[in-house]
């Protein structure tokens, strides 16, 4: 039988329940989260059990894998049996996660055809902030993603963009139209007023540039907020872009 929680520190257990020799003999996909984690921060503290039940109480702490991959450094430092080194290693385990699915999302083929193609596209690099994140996507004559890139970060509950900075890439990239996209760490995808008019005012700037704009999603808690499918883009000009009014 595994070690409850409140077992001693991981070299007093059978060598054949310790997390590495488990997965040294059974693989990685039969640890569970926190065995997995305890690999990675090492040894227990004295005081605060075994690193398997740091890690257990980090998983409650934090809501599990995702609270926790988002949480700061100066939040994880706070915690039992966490220090900075450790703290570090589990700030870079989440972003080396995010880097793994936009990596992934990058070699998508085809073509994005509706704002259900573009929130899977950007939800890794979205998902699970506790600031404001706006990126910006170029798209090729076809729809295909050419690249992306974070224009901003901001704060809890604002982040500031210029049409400078959006556009500035997407036209080094030769982007024939974009789609843009941030999130609402309240996990309300609402559009505020600022969001609005922000969204106007890129729309405005890419005909100018000759880069429509196409979309704007605004990303929740589980969901998101397309303005184009709301009808809340300014088209001015009409243009082939992605179907409006509908998810795929």
């Amino acid at each position: 039988m595994r070690p409850s929680p409140n077992a001693s520190p991981l070299h007093t257990w059978p060598t054949s329940e310790r997390p590495r020799e488990r997965l040294l003999r059974q693989g990685a996909a039969a640890l569970s989260d926190a065995e997995l984690l305890a690999l990675v921060i090492g040894g227990g503290t004295a005081g605060h059990g075994s690193a398997v039940d740091v890690c257990r109480r980090l998983l409650a702490r934090f809501d599990g894998l995702r609270g926790l991959c988002s949480a700061g450094i100066g939040e994880l430092t706070g915690q039992p049996g966490i220090g900075r080194a450790r703290g570090c290693a589990l700030v870079a385990l989440g972003e080396l996660g995010r880097r793994l699915s936009v990596d992934w999302t990058r070699k998508r083929p085809g073509p994005l055809t509706c704002s259900d193609d573009v929130y899977q596209l950007l939800l890794p690099r979205l998902v699970g902030l506790r600031q404001e994140v706006f990126v910006a996507v170029a798209l090729d004559p076809r729809n295909r993603v050419r690249a992306s890139h974070r224009v901003a970060m901001g704060t809890a509950t604002s982040v500031e963009v210029h049409p400078r900075e959006v556009f500035g890439p997407l036209l080094r990239e030769g982007a024939a139209a974009t789609v843009v996209a941030h999130n609402h760490p309240s996990g309300d995808p609402e559009p505020s007023g600022d969001d609005l008019a922000l969204t106007d005012r890129l729309a405005a700037v890419g005909r100018l540039c000759g880069v429509p704009l196409l979309d704007h999603l605004i990303f929740g808690d589980g969901d998101y907020i397309s303005l184009a499918d709301r009808g809340l883009l300014l088209d001015d000009e009409p243009n082939d872009g992605l179907p409006r009014g509908k998810r795929c």
